[in-house]
């Protein structure tokens, strides 16, 4: 055989072995439980929800038995009369036995860069190991049902690139980029050895993976920000006051200036979007709110004062149901000092929040800890302290996407998401019972949630054709 021959039969050997790989992998996926990378909207074929029971983000109750007809990537039509089968050419049907369907679970305060590795780990490994980490984490958050996350900090954009192109299985991510504190402030992770930082000068390893960057004046602001909204940054994250998990950041601190907190907002603002920051203290929270910033995170250790503020100025909370200590494991006896505090304000902040209805979103802020991230239905259902199932729901589904549209033409995602209702993103979760009666649902996703949709595409599905 010719050299040339001999080339020419290897080149259709290797396509014949790549055309069987696809052929194994498209029948492995079809029948696995999880299903990455769907088709693009376009390619798809239409998917016909028949005889469910509707909850759409918004009333705290059911709808009567109905029919949802979803088209590549947005519902496009519900009714409670069936809808023919025969005016689609292309159609996938999912019987819904009764179940509920509901909207695609939000996360309004996750970190996707830092759920897995420890700090050590995070610190010391390469960013492609940090982000494939991450990727593996993406996937277990999308098939616990949460189909959005808005991330306050961390290096996430190439992660979110690869979710929204379809190379992985993920949830939509709202990114702030890099945490922006000051020095000593939460975030700044350096040693004491570390001691002094030159302005201009080498950044420090934390900075240099993007995880967070330390601005000292209002110039140095501005320039942080500016960066993150140059990577895709959808909100901007400041530290305002101390944190749990930082070395050399007490609590009770406040952080930025007046001025430097004034720089972000006007920086944030030239791109219509705002500015969050992370503030437990009704110091940290009033300088914030005196500067312009529209969401607080945290806000644990508030007062009456702070929290009539924020219900007269319509400033957003972004707070979480801290109710044990278990994620002081690995934390040196001053953080765990600081944890216990935390911990002890919920029950405050909460009450708070609903006294004065200010507006509130739900998130979870794992850090650190797989196990953590595993319980992150949980921490949903823990809602049930103070909100009915209803309430706790709409809180993580239409509540938490109005918070996300303060991003403006910085949203990733335009369209509507946490609701079902015809236009809205398809976004969806077939629910084996009802949840407006047992919240605890949410808490165990492999079990209760039988089909996840995300952006049109089935992730799940384990029901019978």
């Amino acid at each position: 055989m010719s050299a040339r021959s001999t080339a020419e039969a290897a080149r259709h050997a290797i396509s014949g072995c790549l055309v069987l790989g696809v052929a194994l992998w498209i029948g492995h996926s079809a029948a696995a439980v999880a299903q990455p990378g769907p088709p693009s909207p376009s390619e798809r074929p239409a998917i016909l929800f028949e005889n469910v029971r509707i909850f759409d983000g918004r009333n705290p109750t059911l709808s009567t038995p109905s029919h949802v007809l979803v088209k590549g990537n947005v519902i496009e039509r519900i009714s409670t009369t069936p809808i023919e089968r025969a005016a689609e050419t292309d159609v996938v049907v999912l019987p819904g036995a009764g179940r509920v369907l509901m909207p695609g679970l939000i996360d309004a305060h996750w970190h996707a860069m830092m759920v897995r590795p420890t700090p050590a780990m995070l610190l010391s490994s390469d960013i492609g190991y940090s982000t494939l980490l991450a990727g593996v984490e993406a996937t277990a958050t999308l098939m616990r049902g949460f189909t959005t996350v808005r991330d306050l900090g961390g290096p996430s954009f190439s992660l979110k690139r690869a979710i929204d192109q379809g190379l992985l299985p993920g949830p939509r991510i709202y990114p702030s980029g890099a945490v922006i504190t000051i020095t000593s402030g939460h975030g700044d992770f350096r040693q004491l050895s570390d001691l002094p930082r030159t302005i201009g000068g080498m950044l420090a390893r934390v900075e240099q993976l993007g995880g967070s960057m330390i601005a000292d004046s209002p110039d140095e602001v501005r320039m942080r920000v500016r960066e993150q909204l140059m990577q895709g940054a959808s909100q901007i994250k400041l530290t305002a006051g101390g944190g749990v998990a930082s070395p050399f950041s007490p609590l009770d601190v406040s952080t930025f200036t007046a001025e430097e907190l004034r720089a972000a907002v006007e920086a944030a603002e030239n791109w219509a979007t705002y500015v969050c920051t992370h503030a437990y203290t009704p110091a940290a929270i009033q300088r914030s709110i005196a500067a312009g910033v529209r969401c607080i995170e945290h806000g644990h250790l508030m007062d009456e004062p702070t929290a009539r503020l924020m219900a007269e100025r319509g400033i957003w909370l972004s707070t979480q149901p801290f109710l044990d200590m278990s994620p002081a494991q690995g934390l040196g006896p001053a953080e765990q000092a600081k944890l216990r505090q935390v911990v002890e304000g919920t029950h405050n902040v909460y009450a708070l929040a609903r006294k004065h209805r200010i507006k509130t979103a739900f998130g979870t802020d794992v850090l650190f800890s797989k196990e953590l991230a595993q319980r992150q239905g949980s921490m949903l259902a823990a809602l049930a302290n103070w909100y009915t199932p209803a309430e706790a729901l709409i809180m993580a589904t239409s509540t938490n996407a109005e918070l996300l549209n303060l991003s403006g033409p910085r949203n990733p995602y335009p369209g509507k998401l946490g609701v079902i209702e015809a236009g809205a993103l398809a976004d969806l979760l077939l629910v084996d019972g009802n949840p407006l009666e047992n919240l605890l649902l949410v808490a165990d996703p492999d079990r209760n949630f039988l089909v996840i949709m995300k952006d049109g595409g089935i992730y799940k599905n384990p029901l019978p054709p």
